[in-house]
């Protein structure tokens, strides 16, 4: 890619600064000055849909990425001058893992857990059930059960499990086997000529720890909570993949390693020739 790299970073509560812990002061500013430079290409993987990422680049002033991959890795966008364009091969890579069974479909094969609590329609997408879970509830007990039931109906699925820690609430998101977050990324790096050696994400929660835990260099940001810090430890090292995964600390340009901060200090880490991209020392 004549020296470019890929930058896939989580939106909430890593780029985005909407979670407990402070920002640093002009570090949104900072990765969007890095993230202009004509060397790298930008990537939002996100469980937000299309639109909902829209609203987060206004709000929070966020760049144009180049592409964005939404509701937990199920789409794959490409920016097309002011527009969007779906990927069509991106979908046409798991459409036949849910065995010929709709949404719907799929949905009714758990109306009788009363732990699931159906997300509003603007949450669901064709490849994407999702569901908030009370924070008690035994989620050791209620996948493998939910698992058993999927392959009943011969249907390839994975389930993302993540807590909304201000919401106070758990989320479980049912997708094709191969199209999460991690799977989504993998495609995106063979289509585009990227590597693993210059590519990097970076992310918070329980949805990126199929990520975090795996050979791709990866970034933890420093505000991600002790529980999800403590499995993508714990996850990194049973898979042999410790020394591709980075926490950030802060003190790396005077920032405090939260959000946007961490994604900065976490690339200069894996790829020291983008510190002077950044303006380190200047």
């Amino acid at each position: 890619m004549n020296g470019s790299i890929l930058i896939c970073t989580d939106l909430d509560r890593t780029l985005l600064p909407n979670g407990n812990q402070p920002e640093s002061p002009a570090a949104r500013q900072r990765f969007s000055c890095f993230a202009a430079r004509e060397e790298v290409r930008l990537a939002y993987v996100t469980g937000r849909h299309l639109a909902l990422v829209e609203k987060a680049i206004a709000n929070y002033v966020l760049p144009r990425p180049d592409f964005v991959i939404a509701d937990v890795g199920t789409s794959l966008y490409e920016s097309a001058d002011d527009s969007w364009r779906r990927r069509a091969d991106w979908d046409e890579q798991f459409a036949s893992e849910w065995g010929g069974m709709d949404h719907t479909a799929i949905r009714l094969l758990f109306a009788d857990m009363i732990e699931l609590q159906l997300q509003g329609a603007a949450k669901q997408s064709r490849y994407k059930l999702s569901f908030y879970v009370p924070l008690y509830t035994d989620k050791h007990t209620l996948l493998p059960a939910m698992q058993q039931r999927l392959e009943r109906q011969q249907v390839r699925a994975s389930l993302i499990w993540s807590i909304d820690d201000p919401a106070g609430i758990a989320l479980l998101d049912v997708v094709p086997e191969s199209a999460t977050k991690f799977h989504a990324i993998k495609y995106l790096m063979h289509r585009e000529g990227f590597t693993p050696e210059n590519t990097v994400f970076a992310g918070d929660s329980g949805n990126d720890l199929p990520v975090l835990s795996s050979p791709l260099l990866t970034i933890l940001v420093a505000n991600a909570t002790g529980d999800v810090r403590e499995e993508a430890l714990q996850l990194s090292a049973y898979h042999g993949t410790s020394d591709s995964l980075y926490l950030a600390k802060g003190d790396f340009m005077g920032m405090n390693g939260n959000y946007s901060a961490g994604i900065l200090e976490g690339v200069a880490h894996f790829l020291p020739q983008t510190r002077a991209w950044m303006g380190e020392g200047t």
